[in-house]
C-alpha cells in the first residue's frame, strides 16, 4: 500500500555505520532514555517521499500520518472516519461532498490552514501525478474547489461513491501548506522539514533521510488522534532486520516496527523484557507481470506464461517453509475475512502445483520452454525474508522444467524509480491497505491509471470498479467484487501469493501499541506511552 527513490544503499549503509547504539539518548552507545519524554522506534522501511505527492508507500505514510492533518481519520478503534481537520463531512447531493474545517487552523510554521490549502493539496497530487504518488487513488475526483475559507467541495465522476469518505483518509489525503509546497513539483525532503508545513500531532526537528527522524510534539494539533503523550519520538531506519532485532532484544530501541523475519519475532517472545504484538491482517504480497516486456510474442502467449506460474506456485509451502505461518496462502486480491472476499486463483489453478496444467496452458499457445523470466525483489522493503520467499519462488517455477528464472534483487528507493520505467518484467510487490475496504485491494491495482504501472486497462474492468463503489446494497456490491476477482484470476495481471498480520515488538515499559494495530493500519505515535 499500499502499499516508493536513490539513495538507499548510500543511506542505509550509514545507519550501519552509526552503530547499534547509536539511536539512544545520544550516540554513546547507551540505551535510549527510560523516561517518559522520548521514545526510540526501529523500522527497516524506506522514506520516498515526505511530500504525500511523491509517495504511496508504508515508509512515506508511516511519516506523513505524524506530522500532517487530513479531512477525516481514523482515531484508534473507530471503524469509520472521524472528523480531523474537519468539523464535518456530508454528501449534499449523489456527486458533491462538502467538507467544513474547523476555525482557526494553522501550520506549525504559522500559515493559516484553511479550504483552500485543502483543495490545492488533493489538485497537486492529480496534477503532478508522480508515478511514485497517489493520484490513482483520485480517479473519481472531478474537481475540488474551495468555495470559502471553511468549505471545500468535492465533485466525483461517479455518484454515491461509498468509499470517497475514507479515500481522504489515505495517501492522497494529507493538508500542506500551499505557500510552501509547489503546485507542479514534489518538494524535496529537506525542504518540507525546513518549510515545517506540518499540522498533525507531531512536526520533524532534525533529519537525515533514512537513517533518522526526530519528531517532536505539536501542541496546536486539534484533531481525531490524542494528543502527543511523549513528547519526542526518535525513528531509527535500518538497512538490516538483523540488527533491528539485536536493538530491540537488547531495548537498545523501545519499538521494533516492521520487518522483523519470522524466526526473529518466534525468537522474541521468549525474551525477557520485550512483548510481541499482533493486530488486524491485510497485507498482501504478490508478483506483478508487466504486460509490456514479459516474455511471451503476444497477448495470448503472455498470458499462457502467467497462467503457468498460477498453476506453479505453492504458497502453503512459502507460508510454512518461510514464514511459519506468520503469513497464509492468499487466493485472491482480496484477502479472506474481508466482505466480498472470494478464492478464484484456488479454484482456476488449485491449491497445489500442477505441473501437467502449467505444460498445456504453455503448449496450447506455441510457447517455448523453458520459459526464461526475470523476476526482480526487494530486500529491504518487505522484510528480510523476501529473499527465502523468492528463492522459493524460483525453486518451484524451475522444478516443473518449464521456467528459468533470473533472480534479482535492488533496494527499495531504486527499486521504485525501476519498476515504473519498465525495468522489470515480472516483480515483487506488497500492499499495506489504505483503508479497511474490499475496495482498496481492487481500484488502486486495477483502474486506470492504476499505481502498479503494468500497463493493465481493461475497460470492462473499469466498469465493474465503478459499480462496485457506487453500489450501497451490501449483497449486491459484495457480488461485484466477486466478479473482479474473477477477471483478475482469469486475466492474472498479477499473481497473489500470500497475506499477513501487522506485527511490533516493543519493551514492556511501553503501552499502546496493541491501540494502533488495528484495521486501519496507521500506526500512531500518539498511541504510545511509557
Amino acid at each position: 500500500m499500499k502499499k516508493y527513490r536513490a539513495a538507499a544503499a548510500i543511506a542505509g549503509a550509514a545507519a550501519l555505520t552509526l552503530g547499534v547504539g547509536a539511536c539512544g539518548a545520544g550516540n554513546d552507545g547507551s540505551d535510549p532514555d527510560s523516561g517518559s519524554d522520548s521514545l526510540v522506534l526501529g523500522t527497516t522501511d524506506k522514506v520516498v517521499s515526505i511530500d504525500p505527492a511523491g509517495a504511496y508507500d508504508n515508509g512515506s505514510l508511516m511519516v506523513q500520518t505524524q506530522v500532517y492533518q487530513y479531512l477525516l481519520n481514523f482515531p484508534e478503534g473507530a471503524d469509520s472516519p472521524q472528523p480531523d481537520a474537519a468539523e464535518s463531512c456530508d454528501f449534499d447531493t449523489p456527486t458533491t461532498y462538502t467538507c467544513t474545517l474547523k476555525d482557526g487552523l494553522t501550520f506549525a510554521n504559522g500559515n493559516p490552514l484553511t479550504a483552500e490549502s485543502v483543495a490545492f493539496s488533493f489538485q497537486r497530487i492529480v496534477d503532478i501525478d508522480d508515478p511514485n504518488g497517489p493520484a490513482s487513488l483520485l480517479t473519481n475526483m472531478a474537481s475540488v474547489e474551495a468555495t470559502d475559507d471553511t468549505t471545500v467541495v468535492f465533485t466525483l465522476k461517479t455518484p454515491n461513491d461509498q468509499t470517497f469518505p475514507q479515500v481522504l483518509v489515505t495517501s492522497a489525503g494529507p493538508i500542506v501548506d500551499e505557500s510552501v509546497y509547489p503546485a507542479d513539483a514534489v518538494l524535496s525532503d529537506e525542504e518540507a522539514v525546513e518549510a515545517q508545513g506540518f499540522s498533525g500531532p507531531y512536526t520533524i526537528g532534525s533529519y537525515e533521510k533514512n537513517q533518522l527522524a526526530e519528531f517532536e510534539a505539536n501542541d496546536d494539533y486539534d484533531g481525531a488522534y490524542n494528543a502527543a503523550q511523549i513528547p519526542q519520538v526518535t525513528i531509527k531506519y535500518y538497512a538490516d532486520a538483523n540488527n533491528l532485532k539485536l536493538d530491540i532484544e537488547k531495548q537498545n530501541i523501545d519499538v521494533a516496527w516492521r520487518s522483523l523475519s519470522p524466526t526473529d519475532i518466534e525468537s522474541l517472545e521468549d525474551t525477557d523484557g520485550v512483548t510481541v504484538h499482533t493486530g488486524a491482517g491485510g497485507e498482501l504480497r504478490y508478483i506483478v507481470f508487466n504486460l509490456k516486456t514479459m516474455p511471451g510474442a503476444d497477448d495470448a502467449q503472455k498470458l499462457a506464461v502467467r497462467q503457468a506460474a498460477a498453476s506453479l506456485v505453492d504458497r502453503q509451502a512459502i507460508s510454512e517453509q518461510v514464514y511459519k505461518g506468520t503469513y497464509v496462502p492468499a487466493y485472491s486480491v482480496i484477502p479472506e475475512g474481508l466482505p466480498g472476499a472470494t478464492t478464484p486463483f484456488e479454484e482456476l489453478y488449485g491449491s497445489a502445483p500442477d505441473a501437467d496444467a502449467a505444460a498445456k496452458y504453455l503448449s496450447d499457445a506455441g510457447v517455448s520452454t523453458p520459459v526464461e523470466l526475470n523476476l526482480q525483489y526487494n530486500p529491504d522493503h518487505y522484510g528480510s525474508s523476501s529473499d527465502q520467499e523468492y528463492n522459493e519462488v524460483k525453486r518451484q517455477l524451475e522444478e516443473s522444467g518449464l521456467f528459468t528464472v533470473n533472480l534479482q534483487s535492488t533496494e527499495w528507493t531504486t527499486y521504485s524509480e525501476e519498476r515504473v520505467a519498465d525495468a522489470y518484467p515480472a516483480y515483487q510487490l506488497g500492499w499495506f491497505p489504505d483503508f479497511p475496504d474490499a475496495d482498496n485491494y481492487l481500484t488502486p491495482f486495477f483502474a486506470p491509471n492504476n499505481f502498479l504501472q503494468s500497463h493493465y486497462e481493461d475497460p470492462a474492468m473499469t466498469k465493474l470498479l465503478d459499480a462496485e463503489r457506487t453500489e450501497s446494497d451490501p449483497a449486491t456490491r459484495e457480488d461485484l467484487m466477486g466478479q473482479a476477482q474473477q477477471m483478475v484470476a482469469e486475466q492474472l495481471p498479477i499473481l497473489p501469493l500470500l497475506s499477513g498480520a501487522q506485527v511490533a515488538v516493543a519493551t514492556d515499559e511501553v503501552q499502546g501499541v496493541e491501540n494502533t494495530l488495528d484495521a486501519a493500519f496507521k500506526f500512531r505515535l500518539t498511541s504510545l506511552s511509557k
